[in-house]
């Protein structure tokens, strides 16, 4: 039964994440991943023309500084830790990357840790230091970390079915004691990663098949759209000119580029820096005026109402699966502790 339960649970996460809104959006591939050693990409940092990323569990404290012009790895760093399970990247101010030792998939770690370690070519190694954050309500698994841009301020979001949390930590870490972090919003559920956007007044936070777009530090939804089809999507970086850029797991995993509907674009970034620059289509705007936003009553609702019945099959399933009746004894066999009549 126990295994049975486990494996429901496992399946619902990629159930739910299925289950999208949104535009589809293409996506151009950009790069593959040459080297054999990155198999689990499961954080993405865009910057001064590199591409950094990180594996998920299993690995040891490393990142891997990408040549995007044709995916061969220029740089690695390590430091002196024994990751538990290295979840998320995020801009660390000049050359250097926040690393997010978050992942909790049993949801059962006291606390967890970030590091800011430095990226570039070569080869280095140094000590590193952690800084150890809590949750203000026990442990939560998390996939996402993201750096407010102005402040430099870290952000977590959980990785929960049926929306996530924001948690904020504190505005200055201490390295010597636990740093506790705020829940200070709601996000999108099954989240696998994060970005704020360059002008730190919108983030985007996806799950395994799309992306939302909100409103900081309102969290007000502005809009989602349908990521390309990914092995397993894990990563989300928005670069200085305002591109997205997702990645998966696997060897040789693709860093697309994503085009975000010109609407929506012209929503979250300004116009002299649009977040992708595909080219023309019916759906541009030539002129330069502003396309109509389809009002919230023109939306469909039936990804709402199926991610409804899917989360409430699962758990009907689950709660038969833990109230299974006992054996039944049979129509001669005396209840326990009795002896048969002799």
């Amino acid at each position: 039964m126990r295994d049975a339960v486990l494996g429901v649970a496992a399946v619902v996460p990629l159930l739910l994440g299925s289950v999208v809104g949104g535009d589809e959006v293409d996506g151009r591939v950009e790069m593959r991943f040459q080297d054999p050693q990155i198999t689990e990409a499961s954080g993405l940092v865009v910057r001064d023309g590199l591409v950094v990323t990180v594996n998920d569990s299993g690995d040891s404290a490393r990142i891997f500084t990408v040549d995007p012009a044709d995916g061969r790895t220029v740089g690695i760093t390590t430091w002196d830790a024994k990751p538990v399970d290295d979840e998320a990247l995020a801009p660390a101010g000049p050359g250097k990357v926040w690393v997010g030792d978050i992942g909790d998939n049993a949801a059962a770690r006291p606390s967890v840790t970030v590091t800011r370690v430095p990226f570039g070519p070569g080869e280095r190694h140094l000590a590193g230091t952690p800084y150890e954050l809590v949750y203000p309500d026990g442990p939560v698994d998390a996939e996402t970390l993201m750096a407010d841009p102005g402040t430099g301020r870290l952000y977590i979001v959980s990785k929960e079915v049926f929306g996530g949390t924001v948690y904020a930590a504190p505005e200055t870490l201490d390295p010597d004691r636990p740093n506790r972090l705020e829940a200070v919003g709601s996000a999108l559920g099954i989240a696998t990663d994060g970005a704020f956007l360059p002008d730190g007044q919108h983030v985007v936070v996806r799950d395994y098949r799309q992306a939302a777009f909100y409103t900081w530090p309102d969290l007000d939804l502005v809009g989602e759209v349908q990521l390309p089809p990914e092995r397993q999507g894990e990563a989300i970086a928005v670069d200085e000119e305002f591109s997205i850029h997702v990645t998966s797991e696997g060897v040789e995993a693709p860093v697309l580029r994503v085009d975000v509907p010109t609407r929506l674009a012209r929503q979250v970034a300004p116009a002299s820096a649009p977040i992708a620059s595909p080219p023309p289509s019916p759906e541009v705007d030539r002129e330069g005026s502003e396309l109509p936003e389809a009002p919230a009553s023109d939306r469909p609702a039936w990804p709402w109402f199926l991610t409804g019945w899917i989360g409430l099959a699962v758990i009907v399933a689950l709660v038969f699966a833990l109230r299974r009746p006992p054996k039944q004894r049979g129509h001669d066999e005396p209840p326990p502790g009795l002896d048969r009549p002799s």
